[in-house]
């Protein structure tokens, strides 16, 4: 049996994810792309600056992990990310099942009633003097967002978005 060596197994999936030759300016930080969803919509897909992330996010959770984004090595007033995104249903109790068809079909069609496609250009903090490790998105009530670049993670007190995961779903949202 042939003996697998950890880094040739990280070269070879970087290379099958496309990350290994992903073009990336000379000198910018790079990672992933990340996302917390403070929501009770699900994250169908997103992407940043149209790089896919490759998770469905379920509501009040986090996921992405996509490969790979980089930002410049040093931020710059006025930058901006533009997030494209999907939200929809996320829990299906009512699944009707598939004996009864069209029972199935109208099940089917209220769960893609539900679905929005939303875009928003958004501010990237300034991370000057701070290691960036890609880019966080954080879903938030009335399709809003925020994203970082921060290496830490979600939760940790030094972390530069503080909203709590569970935030509560306004009545109504300002236009």
């Amino acid at each position: 049996m042939p003996v697998i060596r950890p880094m040739a197994l990280l070269a070879a999936m970087l290379a099958a994810t496309g990350c290994a030759t992903a073009p990336v300016p000379a000198q910018a930080g790079s990672g992933t792309i990340d996302a917390i969803n403070h929501t009770h919509w699900a994250i169908n897909r997103f992407s940043v600056d149209g790089r896919n992330a490759v998770d469905i996010i379920g509501p009040y959770q986090g996921g992405g992990g996509a490969c790979c984004f980089a930002v410049p090595k040093q931020w710059r007033p006025g930058m901006t990310v533009r997030v494209d995104w999907q939200t929809g249903v996320g829990y299906s109790f009512d699944f009707p099942g598939y004996e009864n068809r069209e029972k199935y079909l109208e099940w089917k069609q209220k769960i893609h009633s539900q679905k929005r496609q939303h875009s928003k250009v958004v501010p990237v903090p300034n991370y000057s003097g701070q290691e960036t490790c890609g880019i966080t998105v954080h879903f938030l009530p009335c399709d809003q967002l925020k994203v970082t670049t921060s290496c830490l993670i979600y939760g940790n007190p030094n972390y530069p978005i503080k909203e709590p995961l569970k935030l509560p779903e306004p009545k109504s949202c300002p236009k």
